[in-house]
């Protein structure tokens, strides 16, 4: 495999649920071990459970460095995970977002609800709109993600997303390749770029 000399940090989003096939916490661990083996951060959500607590450990147990964001009043609820390297409590959850995209050089969504498919919206959004331009990408284990890619390919025949910007989605669902498509990632040209301070005002 290629060596990484770029990627120092990645963000992965991913569920407070483990699912009900054993295979998504089986691939959460192994993206976590991938990551520590290959001598990159690991940032997350910083919670003690579901595909997030499997992730940790991939990483804790190959002597990986793991950072945890979590807004306080999570704090409790999701159970702030005190094994890892280090924990950052922000106010909110948009905060907490904000800040993992600084912490990191790349972004990894894997399984989850809502709140998952939230932050990886809001991931591609900055990335569209040239508030950062590292790579977002879909680890669609299962064929997960198929039916919002399905569902992204219809807003461009629509006329709400234009090609270029679908294109910013990196999939696939082996931990490898997707590794060297984020290693290999070049930002477009095109993107109109806004200024940080509009994200705050809105």
């Amino acid at each position: 495999m290629q060596e990484n000399n770029k990627l120092k940090s990645i963000s992965v989003f991913c569920g407070s649920s483990v699912g009900f096939d054993e295979i998504y916490g089986e691939k959460a661990y192994a993206l976590g071990k991938f990551l520590a083996l290959k001598n990159i951060t690991l940032v997350y959500g910083g919670a003690n459970r579901g595909l997030m607590r499997y992730l940790a450990d991939g990483a804790l147990d190959n002597n990986g460095k793991v950072i945890g964001v979590m807004p306080a009043f999570l704090k409790s609820k999701e159970v702030a995970y005190e094994k890892i390297t280090e924990l950052i409590i922000v106010e909110t959850m948009h905060e907490r977002k904000w800040k993992m995209s600084q912490l990191s050089d790349a972004v990894i969504a894997m399984p989850g609800g809502f709140g998952t498919l939230d932050e990886f919206f809001e991931m591609i959004t900055w990335g569209q709109l040239v508030l950062h331009r590292k790579p977002v990408s879909l680890l669609n284990i299962k064929g997960y993600f198929d039916s919002l890619m399905d569902f992204a390919d219809q807003m461009v025949r629509e006329g709400f997303l234009k090609p270029e910007n679908r294109a910013l989605v990196i999939t696939d669902d082996k931990i490898e390749a997707l590794f060297e498509k984020l290693t290999n990632y070049k930002p477009p040209d095109s993107a109109k770029r806004i200024t940080d301070k509009l994200l705050y005002e809105n």
